[in-house]
C-alpha cells in the first residue's frame, strides 16, 4: 500500500495550537487507498499543545506573544522530511494556511487574519525535495 504524510489534527488528533483538532472525514477516508503516516511538526518539533499562535515574519516564525519559536518549526519540519523520505510518501496532505504545513496560503505575519500567497516551513521544505504537498481543501 503506497504511504501519505497527513497532518495529525486533519485526522481527529488534538495537537493544533488551541488544542483542538479539525478533523476532515475526506482526508480519513484517504486511509482506505494509502498508508497514512500522520505528523505534527509543530509537536515535533518540541513545542507544547496548546501554544501560542504563530505566523511567520520576515522568514521568522513569531508566536503572538513575540517569541522566535523559528528552531522548532524548522526542526518539525525536518522530521516531516525524515519521514517522507524514510516511508518513500506519494504526497503529503497538511493543514491549510498554518505556519508549518499551509500550502500555497499562509496568514500575513500580523495576526489579523489577513491572508497571503505563501508556504509554511514543513510544506516549503518538502517541495523543495520535490515532494507533491496539497491541503485538506483539496481532497474530495
Amino acid at each position: 500500500m503506497k504511504k501519505i504524510l497527513v497532518s495529525k489534527c486533519l485526522l481527529g488528533i488534538n495537537c493544533r495550537y488551541k488544542g483542538d483538532s479539525c478533523k476532515n472525514d475526506a482526508v480519513c477516508a484517504l486511509s482506505e487507498k494509502y498508508e497514512i503516516i500522520p505528523i505534527c511538526p509543530e509537536q515535533d518539533g518540541g513545542l507544547p499543545t496548546p501554544r501560542d499562535p504563530a505566523e511567520i515574519v520576515n522568514g521568522r516564525v513569531i508566536s503572538s506573544a513575540g517569541r522566535d519559536v523559528t528552531a522548532e518549526y524548522e526542526k518539525g519540519a525536518r522530521h516531516a522530511l525524515e519521514l517522507a523520505r524514510e516511508h518513500n510518501v506519494e504526497f503529503a496532505v497538511l493543514k491549510s494556511k498554518s505556519p508549518s504545513c499551509g500550502c500555497g496560503t499562509i496568514y500575513d505575519g500580523t495576526f489579523s487574519g489577513t491572508l497571503i500567497t505563501g508556504d509554511g516551513i514543513t510544506a516549503g521544505l518538502l517541495k523543495a525535495m520535490g515532494f507533491k504537498v496539497t491541503d485538506e481543501n483539496s481532497i474530495k
